[in-house]
């Protein structure tokens, strides 16, 4: 019932939130993720299902997990959807799209304890792969609400203007809509309004240094990525408790002028 709601029950990659970036027209994160490891199937650009199907049997979602030693391994966050190209690959939760009418690849991330290649279970699925990520650091707009290629992509549009107005070095509109992640972090059950959705754009260390050098007071001290969750949690229950409380109220006051009317 939860993650009707939005209530995130699975792990996602642990990362240091470097510099919050909430003064201009659209805000964003500079995030630092470290090494992880995925899981991941290459699609072609009409089929969304079929990947996912294959790499949930890969972990043991349906039934025996399709590896070696038929090995259970945890759910992650985000899954990460992406063309196949220039875009390095992440994974834990979000789902990751990019353009139509090209191939494209998605990925599970693995649970931290996975962290080495010999310890990772082989898939006995020829079409399954491990990957490495290296440690990243990129720039994160975060957005709830419906996602398709055309909302991502205006969405990347908007954190791509905002990364150009702050003078990003090296940042240009096609640059960000060639290279942009969507990470989803729910089930598609969830209400859109309690879903989190994100955008990814990878930097590199010039880019950064920039960023955090011309934006010293969006600098964090200490602060983690539960923390950040925990706050946007507790925004939406806020909300759904407002949303509670106001249809109270307004059963309420109907019931009253009814009343008033019969006197």
């Amino acid at each position: 019932m939860g993650s009707v709601f939005g209530k995130e029950s699975v792990k996602e990659p642990p990362f240091e939130v470097l510099l919050e970036r909430n003064t201009g027209k659209t805000g964003y994160e500079l995030r630092k993720y470290g090494t992880r490891f995925g899981a991941s199937v290459e699609y072609s650009a009409d089929d969304t299902s079929s990947p996912f199907g294959i790499l949930a049997k890969y972990i043991g979602v349906f039934g025996t997990p399709q590896n070696s030693g038929s090995t259970s391994i945890a759910m992650t966050a985000p899954v990460v959807m992406e063309n196949e190209g220039p875009t390095s690959i992440a994974m834990t939760a979000p789902v990751v799209m990019g353009s139509d009418g090209e191939m494209k690849k998605m990925m599970f991330m693995l649970p931290a304890e996975y962290d080495d290649m010999s310890k990772i279970p082989k898939p006995t699925n020829p079409i399954v792969h491990i990957e490495e990520i290296p440690p990243e650091i990129g720039a994160v707009y975060r957005y709830n609400g419906l996602y398709n290629n055309k909302i991502n992509r205006e969405k990347a549009r908007m954190m791509g203007m905002q990364l150009m107005a702050d003078d990003v070095p090296g940042i240009t509109e096609d640059f960000v809509l060639n290279n942009f992640q969507f990470w989803g972090y729910n089930p598609p059950f969830t209400i859109p309004y309690f879903r989190r959705n994100e955008i990814w754009v990878k930097l590199n260390d010039e880019q950064a240094n920039y960023l955090i050098e011309k934006f010293p007071g969006g600098r964090l001290r200490g602060g983690s990525s539960s923390s950040n969750m925990m706050s946007g949690r507790a925004m939406y229950t806020l909300g759904l408790c407002g949303l509670v409380v106001g249809a109270y109220a307004v059963g309420f006051i109907f019931k009253s002028k009814s009343q008033y009317r019969r006197l």
